[in-house]
């Protein structure tokens, strides 16, 4: 089962990143590793805006984002469903995160000085850490 409450705590409404695209990008996520499933449903808008204290226009700015790309379903009246996405699709998203996520610690590390090979060793050193 999804753990929505680790979803919230990743919301940061003093990102730079729009809180749309944030709760977006964290369901893609969600959806492209199969954490949610198709046809799981995801909370209602006013849950969800209620959860995170926020507008409940731009939890529907976020699912209308989701349903153009083809991640979730809109059902009037039913609410808003995982849809079934291509196992490459998910694969390409997979990639796209991980992109963003190299984007953003190299973007920390050079806020703290760090090199390169800074990076790399730390990077090695947790992997090895993780296979030990």
């Amino acid at each position: 089962m999804f753990d929505w409450t680790a979803m919230l705590a990743q919301v940061d409404p003093r990102s730079a990143t729009p809180l749309y695209a944030q709760i977006a990008a964290r369901l893609r996520v969600a959806v492209a590793s199969a954490e949610l499933r198709p046809g799981d449903p995801l909370p209602s808008v006013r849950q969800l805006a209620t959860r995170l204290r926020i507008n409940p226009a731009t939890v529907v700015q976020a699912y209308r984002e989701l349903e153009t790309e083809g991640f979730a379903e809109m059902r009037q009246g039913a609410g808003t469903f995982v849809r079934e996405v291509a196992s490459d699709r998910r694969s390409r998203e997979r990639a796209r995160q991980a992109r963003r996520l190299v984007r953003e610690l190299i973007a920390e590390a050079g806020k703290l000085g760090l090199s390169t090979n800074d990076l790399l060793e730390a990077i090695q050193d947790e992997l090895g850490a993780k296979t030990a």
